[in-house]
């Protein structure tokens, strides 16, 4: 190995040995060639398994986010799978920061970084000894999961979310805890043995080789193994030379010949990075990921109302409290007041729709009564923030010690699609009816999004029932068709959405004359703030 130019350092025993102004990793910083890539950096929504749960930023307040596309064609199912970038090379070759580099430039709503670090097998005690002692080869393919990464990059391919564990390298162990990602336009998975199994080789849509200098790659190993995972220097050398090198010759350079796109230097190679996210700009393109609403509702607008909807009945009543509500003379108080009024009379409507059995109970004066019973485990609601939150007090009053559950979907208004940036479910909500909850629906984006989510948690498709107070029929028609096995409820449908996608006639945006806020006069009736 020879001494890279411009960088001191002594050649011994194979690896650069650090005099003492370079015992620590921040002398080795002056070792690395600076990384610029000429490029202004944009904020990303990105999920990242490698970090605590992702984040949205925004000029006034972090939100956490899972990222959730809604392209899923009208049986419900996803359109097209996601594109998946698989970026393999040697240990610190640079991979996880080409990765973001990628990200930063495809500049696509949602993207995925997935790690192998995350799916080392766990240790035995034997192997945990080994391992504190530096004598444990992780630069092995054995070390390595290869079964959970098919399983799980196999489902964020579908568009599913899974469960990643959270690996602790200063213990060599999975944490208790593990994070939840959701699937995405693009997925990136990165790990040195990335192209070391058939199955996974399968998965992935583009191969690329980060080939690195040996040099700069044990310099970085180095500075991170000792700032960021507790490690001794002469440890990491240790390692270095028994495992990781052998290991870098043996299972990873091979696969070089395996990739599609070979990036010399790294993150320094602008050129090939610019060339690989125009290659899947192209393949985002030909498989047409985008959802195009207008175009779904424009399938479905000459259609009949579906069977699955059920409106409740307009009687002199109810069509009273409509004229109350729909009225923009009507105070916050009263539109209050009949707004819970029409809540509890839909809920109770809901709740006949629910599966029930005969059942015979003894009366006080000790007369057999043939009856029904509620047939299900356990009735949960879940509201769709902020509107739907609006609704729980009247499922509350009529269901003795249901569940809540929350859901927070904006949409993104650069992009128009509905974006997930809160989950909040009970647990073994997958055996339960769940009643969704959302004051009105025009186009349906935010609904179908909700119940995609209830899906990947399990819930079964004929145990949904989405409520609303008011629905436009483009989009029931949305919901209808993509998930015919959902029960759609209402207190009323009107017939258009304009060009903002409010709903017409309509009553306005819910939200905000039931909690006296003011929207900007270009928001829809489904665009709701957050954390209000």
């Amino acid at each position: 190995m020879s001494s890279p130019p411009g960088y001191p350092g002594i050649r011994i025993s194979g690896c650069w040995a650090l005099g003492a102004e370079g015992s620590s990793a921040e002398s080795l910083d002056r070792l690395l060639p600076p990384v610029g890539t000429g490029r202004s950096p944009r904020k990303r929504t990105t999920s990242q398994c490698k970090s605590e749960p992702p984040l949205l930023r925004t000029s006034k307040r972090t939100i956490y986010t899972a990222g959730r596309p809604p392209w899923y064609n009208e049986h419900g199912t996803q359109s097209k799978e996601a594109f998946v970038i698989g970026l393999g090379g040697g240990s610190a070759s640079g991979k996880t920061t080409v990765a973001r580099m990628i990200i930063e430039a495809l500049d696509v709503p949602w993207v995925v970084l997935l790690s192998m670090d995350s799916f080392y097998k766990v240790l035995t005690k034997q192997q945990q000894e080994q391992a504190a002692s530096n004598d444990f080869n992780f630069d092995h393919p054995d070390a390595f999961d290869f079964d959970l990464i098919v399983c799980t990059l196999k489902k964020l391919k579908q568009g599913k979310s899974v469960k990643i564990p959270i690996y602790d390298f200063t213990t060599h162990s999975r944490k208790k805890d593990w994070k939840t990602l959701y699937g995405a336009n693009v997925i990136i998975f990165e790990g040195i043995m990335a192209f070391a199994d058939k199955q996974l080789l399968e998965l992935l849509d583009m191969k690329i080789f980060v080939d690195t200098d040996s040099d700069i790659r044990l310099v970085r190993r180095l500075r991170r193994d000792i700032s960021e995972r507790g490690r001794d220097i002469e440890g990491v050398i240790k390692q270095y030379n028994k495992f990781v090198k052998p290991a870098f010759d043996q299972y990873i350079q091979p696969t070089m010949r395996l990739a599609d796109i070979v990036v010399p230097r790294g993150s320094g190679n602008t050129v090939a990075i610019d060339l690989i996210v125009q290659h899947v700009h192209s393949q985002l393109e030909e498989r047409k990921l985008r959802w195009d609403m207008a175009a779904l509702a424009s399938a479905h607008q000459c259609h009949p109302l579906p069977r699955t909807l059920s409106v409740l009945k307009s009687t002199p009543q109810v069509r009273g409290m409509h004229t109350i509500i729909r009225d923009k003379e009507t105070s916050r108080d009263e539109f209050i007041f009949y707004s819970k009024r029409l809540m509890r009379l839909l809920i109770e409507h809901a709740l006949s729709f629910l599966p029930f059995q005969g059942c015979t109970v003894q009366t006080p004066q000790g007369q057999d009564y043939e009856g029904k019973t509620y047939a299900g485990k356990q009735i949960t609601g879940v509201s769709i923030l902020r509107a739907g939150e609006t609704m729980e007090p009247a499922l509350r009053a009529v269901c003795k010690d249901v569940r809540i559950g929350t859901i927070l979907i904006q949409t993104n208004q650069l992009t128009g699609e509905p974006e997930l940036h809160y989950l909040r479910l009970p647990k073994d909500i997958s055996e339960d009816h769940v009643i969704l909850m959302d004051c009105t629906v025009s186009t349906g984006a935010a609904a179908m999004m909700a119940v995609r989510v209830l899906l990947d948690h399990d819930v079964p498709e004929d145990k949904i029932f989405l409520l609303s107070l008011l629905m436009a029929e483009m989009g029931v028609h949305s919901v209808a068709y993509a998930f015919p096995r959902v029960k759609i409820i209402t207190t009323a449908v009107d017939k258009k959405v304009n060009d903002l996608f409010r709903i017409i006639p309509g009553i306005g945006n819910f939200g905000d004359r039931y909690f006296g806020t003011d929207a900007p006069p270009d928001w829809s009736d489904e665009e709701e703030l957050a954390g209000t």
